[in-house]
């Protein structure tokens, strides 16, 4: 396979309490820990991270269940994949590389963790950003129609009875391109590379099924913690940059800055011409943006 980071990225894994997190650090400066989306690893970064490393230690890791990580076993309540369970982990990670505090950066489902690590964990991230994401409990809170059609992968992922991983199981290279593929709009093409890579990982079965559970414990547990919090006023203190695709569902179908301003307390953002993987469509941009929004912010 190739590498589609710099040599100056080097692996790492990490023990976050009997959970193995493989990650990638480079670049020097304040810290940023960078967090994939669904369904692939933290080459998604491949583009920006490079950029942010003149003023950045940037650091990268596959979430558990994803990429080269562990996939802890589930249990009936979808605890093992409850984002204040994988937020957790990446708390640990930093710890471990020697960073009490820093700035995160999570696109789709690594958005969803970042926001729960800025909630459990508010005085270790000093700034976080969101790509292509509302909260989930908005997002479900406003299901409708369109929604469904939109985000039908949302209920089917969260289905029981092995139902998806058996799906899946069958053609995870076809399920894996023909997500993205639908969700692409301009901007810079899919690297064959990262694609392969998110096909090898995705291959695996505790993978498919440990991104299930992903997705199980956002439409139940995760939706207790966030209605928890969400009743009791809290809000995420650290500056929030929200960023989106103007193609995306999210883009075309929220107020998204005013959607988060009901959950942060300083929001700021726009939208980027693209869809919904806005790091590999439009890196540039995205870094750019990053980078300003970071500046004197850790």
């Amino acid at each position: 396979m190739t590498d589609l980071l710099p040599p100056e990225f080097a692996r790492r894994v990490v023990d976050a309490e009997g959970v193995r997190i493989h990650a990638r650090i480079g670049g020097d400066g304040p810290p940023v820990l960078l967090l994939h989306g669904y369904p692939q690893t933290h080459l998604i970064w491949h583009h920006v991270a490079p950029l942010l490393t003149a003023g950045h230690t940037v650091v990268l890791t596959d979430l558990r269940g994803y990429g080269d990580s562990d996939k802890p076993p589930s249990d009936p309540h979808h605890g093992a994949y409850a984002k204040r369970s994988m937020a957790y982990d990446q708390l640990l990670v930093m710890r471990e590389l020697g960073f009490d505090r820093f700035a995160v950066v999570g696109h789709d489902r690594g958005g969803r963790v970042g926001h729960r690590l800025a909630l459990d964990h508010p005085q270790a991230v000093s700034a976080l950003a969101v790509l292509d994401i509302v909260p989930t409990r908005h997002a479900f809170q406003q299901a409708n129609t369109d929604f469904g059609l939109g985000y039908y992968h949302w209920y089917f992922l969260a289905a029981g009875n092995n139902i998806p991983e058996h799906l899946i199981g069958a053609d995870p290279d076809f399920w894996v391109r023909t997500r993205m593929d639908a969700r692409h709009h301009g901007g810079t093409p899919f690297s064959p590379h990262a694609l392969d890579e998110y096909v090898r990982c995705f291959s695996d079965p505790a993978a498919i099924h440990a991104s299930c559970e992903d997705y199980r414990a956002a439409a139940s547990i995760d939706l207790v913690h966030d209605d928890a919090d969400y009743d009791a006023g809290r809000r995420v203190i650290s500056p929030l940059l929200a960023l989106w695709g103007e193609h995306s569902f999210v883009g075309r179908h929220y107020d998204v800055l005013d959607v988060w301003r009901s959950y942060a307390t300083d929001v700021q953002g726009q939208a980027l011409p693209c869809d919904h993987y806005v790091p590999e469509e439009a890196p540039d941009r995205t870094a750019e943006l990053l980078e300003a929004f970071l500046q004197g912010r850790q």
